[in-house]
């Protein structure tokens, strides 16, 4: 069994979830993609993209004793809704409904986490009720990118709770990026450029 920190210092893990390819189902990663931008972090907290990783989570999972989620949830809520559960309530939501692989994967997540004895002590789910899960290769709906930045307050405010500090960023300060290849919410918005742009001189 791993040595724990003290109360003092827990291992927090703050976490976005969910395939950008699909409309609203990147909101979780664009959500902690968000969060990174905007806050510091102390060394006992590690900000992490978990895509549709799925079960490869586990590991960072199992190291935390306090964790985030941030994920596009069906709560049966209006459609851009951002509701928080918290500790044993989030099994009921990430297990319902299914709206893609990478939930039913995350439920699998924390039920191996529970079978591993290290279970997060403190667990919270900050959920987006999607509005469109069919786009693909499209970009998040207006209602659901509104939300961001309320997601990220409710996340400060959780971690503060919890003892555990952060800072905002200063205005223009360089930030590394926390997804690479091009797939940052800026380079993926504008990636599709009108092939009328291209310059004639590369075509045969």
């Amino acid at each position: 069994m791993r040595d724990r920190l003290s109360p003092a210092k827990p291992r927090v893990l703050v976490l976005g979830i969910g395939n950008i390819l699909w409309a609203d189902e990147g909101f979780g990663v664009r959500a902690v993609e968000a969060f990174h931008r905007a806050y510091a972090v102390p060394d006992n907290v590690t900000v992490l993209d978990g895509g549709t990783q799925g079960l490869y989570l586990v590991q960072f999972v199992t190291e935390a004793d306090y964790l985030i989620v941030f994920d596009a949830i069906d709560y049966g809520l209006k459609p851009g809704t951002l509701k928080l559960v918290e500790n044993d309530e989030v099994p009921k939501f990430t297990g319902a409904k299914k709206m893609s692989l990478h939930q039913t994967g995350f439920q699998e997540v924390l039920s191996a986490a529970d079978l591993l004895g290290h279970y997060p002590e403190r667990l919270a789910l900050i959920g987006c009720q999607p509005v469109d899960l069919e786009d693909w290769g499209g970009p998040m709906t207006s209602p659901v990118k509104a939300v961001i930045p309320q997601a990220l307050d409710v996340a400060m405010r959780l971690l503060r709770t919890w003892g555990v500090d952060v800072e905002r960023r200063p205005e223009g300060a360089a930030v590394p990026a926390l997804l690479e290849n091009d797939i940052d919410f800026e380079s993926y918005e504008r990636r599709a450029e009108p092939a009328a742009h291209a310059p004639l001189g590369d075509f045969p």
